[in-house]
């Protein structure tokens, strides 16, 4: 493997030289840069990283602990980061909590011990102490999707409150009233909100969210059935059950289906946070859409803004309701 030494010898410049056009240092001459440039292609030369992030106290790399790695929409939302971290010169490392505060900790512990640059977090929960000390103690951090209320850290986020209005709307238009919900964990902030935005856009038509309809879930498929097959056994179930996310949905299809039931026919069924697969399902899902790869490249965007010692902003981006077949939507016209 070649050395810097190689590359300057090959170049005909010092080893100073070649370390400045590495760094990209302004007082190169252009003759110097292109024969440096040149014997790195020639030779394959690679800097050696870690001893780079000796010398200027910089990995160029980001920690990013994601709620669960199996949830498509965190699956968009590392990609995302990763191609615009790839864009602005910086690695990621993913770490995956599993819905687990103590594995997001695991997490997050050792991302800064591998000396990371900069932290971005969904947080599991907003409790943890090791998070709560990493933001206070000066580790430039960014909050993706969920947050921790109180901590002073960019938060970057979609705001589901008016397509969750119109999902009621839609609904309401429909003839549907016996409304339901399967709610995300009451730990994190999208589980909550999402329920009082639920809440609300109800009371908006005089309609009330009684405690059988409210089911407690995990933002896990088993969870979605579970609540589900509750709601199904009630002595009046719900006309309509929306999750408040896509693997609680598709645990509620699971649980209709085991009972041989159909959606929409015997029950309408809508989803927060729409993926791909939505529309492959039979009915396809009316569900509601966030600007996932928007959010993760503006979550990196902020994050590399802090790190380089600029304010880095909080993003708020509007999510959208897409609609489908599984409420009871009448056919679309032909082409």
């Amino acid at each position: 493997m070649a050395s810097i030494k190689d590359v300057a010898a090959e170049a005909g410049v010092s080893v100073a030289t070649v370390s400045r056009v590495l760094n990209d240092h302004p007082s190169v001459s252009a003759e110097a840069r292109t024969r440096v440039l040149a014997a790195v292609e020639t030779l394959g030369y690679r800097p050696n990283a870690v001893a780079r992030s000796l010398r200027t106290d910089q990995t160029h790399t980001l920690g990013l602990v994601i709620s669960d790695v199996m949830n498509p929409y965190f699956t968009e939302l590392a990609r995302s980061v990763e191609e615009e971290a790839r864009a602005l010169g910086y690695s990621v490392i993913i770490g995956n909590a599993d819905e687990r505060p103590d594995l997001q900790d695991h997490h997050v512990r050792n991302l800064l011990d591998r000396r990371i640059d900069g932290l971005l977090v969904s947080p599991t929960d907003g409790g943890s102490p090791l998070m709560l000390d990493a933001a206070r103690g000066g580790t430039p951090m960014v909050f993706v999707d969920r947050w921790i209320p109180g901590v002073d850290v960019p938060v970057v986020r979609a705001d589901g409150q008016a397509a969750v209005r119109d999902l009621v709307a839609h609904l309401h238009g429909l003839g549907h009233r016996r409304l339901a919900i399967i709610a995300g964990p009451a730990a994190t902030t999208t589980g909550r909100e999402r329920v009082e935005a639920f809440r609300e856009a109800l009371g908006a038509y005089g309609l009330e969210l009684p405690e059988a309809y409210t089911g407690q879930g995990d933002f896990q498929a088993e969870s979605g059935r579970r609540v589900t097959e509750g709601f199904l056994d009630l002595p009046e179930p719900p006309e309509a059950v929306f999750a408040a996310d896509n693997l609680m949905a598709l645990g509620a299809l699971d649980a209709v289906r085991a009972r041989g039931l159909r959606v929409p026919e015997d029950i309408a069924l809508a989803a927060f946070d729409d993926i791909p697969w939505f529309v492959h399902t039979d009915p396809p899902i009316t569900a509601i859409a966030q600007p996932t790869g928007e959010l993760g490249r503006a979550a990196v965007r902020a994050l590399v803004d802090r790190i380089e010692g600029r304010p880095g902003a909080s993003v708020t981006l509007p999510a959208r309701l897409v609609v489908r077949r599984s409420c009871g939507e009448p056919p679309a016209p032909p082409p």
